[in-house]
């Protein structure tokens, strides 16, 4: 049987008493560690039948002094967020649900790279413990087919040890882990694997992938390797015909790459390049493109 969650009223406290922020706020410059002088977290998994929400909880607990690696689990979300404070619907048992705290001794200016990197970990879990290939949707959405089957969701919190990273990642196992009208955006690991997936083994695998990438993005030459890595599972990285709404305003174009901070890069139709660190992306597809009027 999982913990119980706290009260509500815990998360609204805790929710007084920090503040998220995106990733994409924090700037400064990067720089790495030799490999020698890295420690891997050690590796503390809480497991809950509920909970408001997974990074919520994580939170709270680094608020409260949790070491790196500290881990939250939850059979179901009540109140799950996505990117764009968009909700990440949750029921009980059709999803892994999930968030780790990072303590990143690196700085600020690398940390956005955390997004990539945890996308990276989830391909590379899900590959090796159901044999699935995936997408990845600049920043971090993890696709089958260009339907969602994984979510991510960074923020930074204040803690009396430092600022910390939640990594909050939101699986869909099986259909029943999105409401039917989703069926033509969403997938789960059910439907395009024709398989019941174990959690407890993508669990498993997705904890040893974090732990993988986390250190290989602090040593020297990680930030250029995870660029590079991701790059190498994403059909987003280049040459892909790309709707971007950023600030209420939408442009087209096609992709050139990742900037070393892993802004996309977008090439419009005059030629010009784009940087892009927040938007939301979609692929156009031929029948979207409009070209001159034919009569």
């Amino acid at each position: 049987m999982g913990r119980r969650a706290c009260p509500r009223s815990l998360y609204l406290a805790a929710l007084s008493s920090f503040q998220c922020k995106p990733l994409k706020q924090l700037k400064t410059r990067f720089q790495c560690k030799p490999l020698k002088q890295l420690k891997t977290p050690a590796v503390q998994i809480l497991r809950f039948d509920s909970l408001p929400s997974t990074n919520l909880e994580a939170a709270r607990r680094a608020i409260e002094g949790a070491a790196e690696g500290l881990c939250v689990v939850a059979a179901e979300q009540t109140a799950g967020r996505g990117r764009l404070q968009r909700e990440w619907v949750s029921p009980k048992s059709a999803g892994l649900y999930f968030s780790i705290i990072l303590r990143p001794g690196f700085e600020l200016s690398g940390w956005p790279l955390l997004t990539l990197m945890a996308a990276i970990a989830v391909h590379d879990a899900l590959l090796d413990s159901c044999a699935l290939k995936t997408d990845i949707k600049w920043p971090n959405d993890i696709l089958v087919n260009e339907k969602k089957l994984c979510g991510i969701l960074a923020e930074t919190v204040e803690t009396p040890l430092g600022r910390a990273v939640v990594v909050g990642i939101g699986i869909n196992l099986t259909s029943g882990s999105f409401p039917a009208d989703l069926y033509r955006v969403a997938s789960s690991v059910e439907s395009a694997t024709g398989k019941s997936p174990d959690a407890e083994v993508i669990l498993g695998a997705l904890v040893h992938a974090l732990l993988t990438q986390y250190q290989l993005l602090q040593h020297d030459g990680g930030p250029e390797v995870i660029v590079g890595e991701w790059c190498a599972r994403s059909s987003y990285c280049e040459g892909k015909r790309v709707r971007v709404i950023e600030s209420n305003r939408a442009l087209e174009g096609t992709t050139r790459g990742l900037q070393s901070d892993g802004a996309l890069r977008v090439e419009t139709e005059d030629g010009d390049i784009r940087i892009i660190r927040a938007g939301d992306v979609s692929v156009v597809r031929p029948c979207e493109i409009i070209g001159p009027n034919r009569s």
